[in-house]
């Protein structure tokens, strides 16, 4: 299959490496001409301008910064330049509003597509085991798998287009509240006297059990390994979680939706940012405690 692979960042660049590992032929494009010499290394075919690289494939993969960014590339470069019949998946992680509006305008001319956000972080992009949240017709979804799998270790249809975004706006939200909730605990632990080292054994056998504890620890030194581990550098930065939480405060007030502690976990991650801090991984906010 010819894909055509927009956006080569952190998670892009490993995302279409392994497309090209299961065979496919990928188109590769980013503004980044290092992203696209790395691309190159890993056998992509890479392209100056988005309409060259969708030209005469079978799907386009899209993974971008913001809505804004994803609705003009669609809009200029991909609707109308991509082959007729062609799949689109926007793997961006954006506001429903735009998702929606998006998919509306590509089927309109002809297209399907979906809207599929991952999960997973940059080294499951790297090693293919993301978590794909697709939202999109039945047909549209049996497609996006072919195209999916293999970058994932598991590939979801959460329901109609637009429902990966909420998914995925959830879905990190309450990873948001998690992380704040098991710093807040190791450091409770600490200053009590307790070893925080045993109560992570304990706990991570217990009820207090949860991701952030017991799979991406944000202690250095205790429990799994994770950026806290290498001065809070890699993993997912606290900008990027800012803005998840953001996407999901703007859906909650569509929604008409009450989320107390995602509101107070979002102004917890706004004076984390604010303070120089938006590229430390999302486990950092333990350092504030």
């Amino acid at each position: 299959m010819k894909i055509a692979f927009i956006g080569l960042g952190n998670m892009g660049g490993g995302m279409a490496a392994n497309l090209v590992k299961a065979g496919h032929e990928v188109h590769a494009f980013d503004l980044s001409e290092e992203a696209l010499a790395k691309a190159a290394e890993h056998g992509c075919a890479t392209y100056s301008a988005v309409p060259e690289a969708v030209a005469g494939v079978d799907a386009v993969v899209t993974m971008l910064p913001n809505g804004a960014i994803v609705k003009g590339v669609y809009t200029k470069d991909v609707i109308g330049k991509a082959p007729e019949g062609a799949l689109f998946l926007d793997c961006s992680t954006i506001d429903l509003a735009t998702a929606r509006e998006v998919a509306g305008l590509a089927e309109a001319a002809g297209y399907q597509m979906v809207d599929a956000p991952v999960s997973g972080g940059i080294a499951a992009a790297n090693g293919g085991t993301l978590t794909f949240m697709v939202g999109g017709s039945d047909a549209a979804f049996e497609k996006a798998k072919t195209v999916l799998d293999p970058m994932a270790k598991a590939v979801i249809h959460a329901g109609a287009i637009g429902s990966g975004q909420v998914a995925k706006m959830c879905n990190n939200m309450l990873l948001a509240i998690h992380m704040i909730g098991t710093c807040e605990a190791l450091a409770l632990a600490e200053k009590a006297g307790l070893d925080p080292q045993k109560f992570y054994e304990i706990s991570s056998k217990s009820t207090g059990y949860n991701w952030s504890l017991n799979d991406y620890t944000p202690a250095p030194g205790i429990g799994a390994t994770s950026p806290a581990d290498n001065g809070y550098q890699g993993g997912f930065a606290s900008a990027l979680m800012l803005k998840d939480l953001r996407l999901a405060m703007e859906g909650a007030q569509t929604a008409g939706a009450s989320v107390p502690m995602g509101e107070h976990a979002k102004a917890i991650y706004e004076a984390f940012v604010e303070a120089g801090n938006g590229g430390k991984d999302f486990g950092a906010i333990y350092t504030t405690l």
